[in-house]
């Protein structure tokens, strides 16, 4: 027969229930005082996620929303995200688009994709920076993909109005000197129209078949041929005024970028005569370097470089332009033997507003334009240069082989 349980043990094991107990208690207090933080915790983070006006949305690896913020329901209402694809409701595709920028992060985790669509946002149609980034899990692992969606319409505008004003600001720079290239062969083209007329109260007084009359016609085929030129002359000046100052930036053109270095410096010919006959030296590669962009934008270009290149030399310099094709990149490169630039501002070269030049001698915004017109046509720019010794600008963009 077992023994009877003392005072003590059933003090001791009542005792050990009791501590048990209060340290559940503990514990379920510590719980509960950690969810309400973690609860604050999440409430906080969908709070700033909701207060961001651009679209978020939380991707799986095969392109379904699993969660997106307030801003998704404010530019596409009425839609249940949960359970579809991303190209099913942003561009009501059944298939994926192309460029794809969920597809070009998950190819490349390690680098963020942007590309830029058109997507129509509350009956618009608007440009929309959409950008893509791979998240990964606590083993390193990709498992979900963040995609932002951003309204960028407002910001192209104004930066097509500020390539635009820049534009305008080189052609005033040209103005004085092509308005003087116009007005001398449309002298010559008046002063033979005159003579042309004078003529004419001749042959009339001239016998057929005399010397004459044959001498005057001679003289007429002289002139005809003169005005006609000098009219052509004319033509190409404001047709390569028309080809800087266009506004139609979409429709890209193959261009040979040897034919858009010709034209600049035809633009640039008045300011050029009255410069020594050598200062600019041409290297334009035999084999066309030929690319797809925009005439005008390109343009601005070559007149930016060379133009800030003709500021440095200060007249007693030299100027070389060179274009080459180097597989399958076309080479554009302004080099000078000016004044060059000090080394702590050559990292500043490209910023909007930043120059060396006296005030009223530029605004800074020409190489700030020649870098954004480079990167929107897929190239890249570089700088050398050596404080006193020159400088040298290297552009290069796609080739267009075919």
């Amino acid at each position: 027969m077992p023994g009877r349980a003392n005072l003590e043990d059933i003090c001791g094991i009542e005792t050990i229930k009791l501590g048990f107990f209060r340290e559940v208690q503990r514990k379920i207090s510590e719980l509960r005082a950690s969810n309400v933080k973690l609860e604050q915790k999440r409430q906080d983070i969908q709070a700033i996620l909701d207060g961001i006006p651009d679209v978020m949305a939380v991707l799986s690896m095969k392109f379904d929303l699993l969660s997106v913020n307030k801003s998704f329901y404010n530019i596409y209402p009425g839609i249940e995200p949960s359970g579809r694809r991303c190209h099913q409701i942003f561009k009501g595709r059944a298939e994926p688009c192309s460029p794809c920028p969920v597809a070009m992060a998950l190819e490349n985790s390690s680098q963020v994709a942007r590309i830029l669509q058109i997507l129509n946002w509350h009956g618009e149609n608007r440009q929309i920076e959409c950008t893509a980034s791979v998240m990964r899990d606590a083993d390193d692992k990709p498992h979900r993909v963040l995609l932002l969606q951003r309204d960028v319409t407002l910001e192209k505008q104004y930066q097509a109005k500020y390539f635009q004003a820049e534009r305008m600001a080189t052609i005033g720079i040209l103005a004085e000197g092509v308005a003087h290239e116009i007005n001398n062969p449309l002298t010559s083209i008046g002063g033979f129209a005159e003579a042309l007329a004078r003529h004419l109260t001749e042959l009339r007084e001239a016998a057929p078949g005399s010397e004459k009359f044959f001498a005057i016609i001679a003289d007429f085929d002289e002139y005809v041929q003169t005005i006609l030129k000098e009219c052509q002359r004319c033509s190409d000046i404001v047709q390569n005024l028309l080809t800087f100052g266009h506004r139609d930036v979409k429709r890209l053109a193959t261009v040979n970028l040897n034919d858009v270095v010709h034209n600049s410096m035809k633009l640039l010919h008045p300011r050029l005569g009255r410069l020594s006959p050598d200062i600019i030296r041409m290297e334009l590669d035999a084999e066309e370097p030929f690319l797809l962009g925009h005439p005008g934008e390109l343009m601005q270009v070559v007149l930016n470089l060379v133009l800030n290149a003709l500021y440095a030399v200060s007249e007693s310099g030299q100027i070389t332009i060179a274009t080459a094709v180097r597989e399958n990149m076309v080479l554009l490169r302004v080099a000078d033997t000016g004044t060059g630039i000090q080394e702590e501002h050559i990292t500043k070269l490209f910023e909007p507003f930043f120059t060396t030049k006296p005030p009223g001698q530029g605004i800074g915004v020409g190489l700030s334009t020649c870098y954004n017109i480079i990167k929107k046509h897929g190239g890249d720019i570089t700088v050398e240069s050596e404080y006193g010794q020159g400088s040298v600008f290297e552009v290069i963009l796609p080739y267009l082989s075919d």
